[in-house]
């Protein structure tokens, strides 16, 4: 069975519904027959390579908050992620253009490496003193995550290097009906929407395997919260 999900390295229900996918998987008794493909959703493709602001000042702009109100905004999901084992810095990141990011994922799709950078690279963001818009640090975790120095600087230096391949996952997710990421497809028969508690996953995933002959996408799970295209995330109250 293939799993899809599409999502966003500066998303943080993304991040967060990873784990909680995760560890929904690792409750399902078929998880060695699961094969994982993580596919690209920018967003904030409006904005320029290089242009980044601090995560903070962005929310606080973008909701017409405060800036201690943001702050209390990034503190909230800090503690959803926490709850879920991640590491979650509040203040000192940065929020910019994810193209070159998703470019770099797909080589490291293509080299067999593609979870293991994701995962540094959601660490990087959230949980560390380091920017992912940064090719320094792009190219670092690169080579963290097991693939070549060379290749993946010839990557950044590319503009158009696996820029086809962001766009025809960006064109597939508008096509199945994905307005917000975490967006899970499972078998293009299932469709989670947001960061699910991993009990919904573990739902799903064994409806979708009994279910196997089903063709139609159908949604699993309630509403939950997301990241969408504009780059506005919910943030839950309690």
């Amino acid at each position: 069975m293939r799993v899809e999900i599409w999502s966003d390295i500066a998303c943080p229900w993304c991040y967060i519904g990873k784990a909680r996918f995760e560890k929904g998987l690792a409750e399902f008794a078929h998880r060695d027959e699961v094969e994982v493909v993580h596919r690209s959703f920018e967003l904030d493709p409006s904005r320029a390579k290089g242009e980044t602001a601090p995560v903070i000042d962005m929310l606080a702009r973008k909701y017409g908050r405060t800036r201690e109100e943001a702050v209390a905004m990034e503190a909230n999901v800090a503690a959803n992620a926490r709850a879920e084992g991640l590491g979650y810095r509040v203040e000192g990141r940065d929020h910019g253009n994810t193209f070159d990011i998703h470019r770099l994922l797909h080589l490291a799709k293509a080299r067999g490496r593609q979870d293991e950078l994701l995962t540094l690279a959601y660490r990087a963001n959230f949980a560390e003193e380091r920017s992912v818009y940064d090719d320094e640090v792009l190219l670092a975790l690169a080579v963290e995550a097991g693939l070549d120095a060379d290749e993946a600087r010839a990557v950044l230096a590319d503009p158009e290097a696996y820029a086809d391949d962001v766009r025809a996952d960006e064109r597939e997710a508008a096509e199945l009906g994905a307005g917000a990421v975490p967006f899970f497809v499972l078998d293009r028969r299932y469709g989670i929407s947001g960061g699910q508690p991993s009990e919904v996953f573990v739902q799903a995933l064994e409806q979708a395997w009994k279910d196997r002959p089903a063709t139609a996408l159908t949604a699993v799970g309630g509403d939950a919260a997301a990241c969408g295209p504009d780059g506005a995330c919910e943030v839950p109250q309690s």
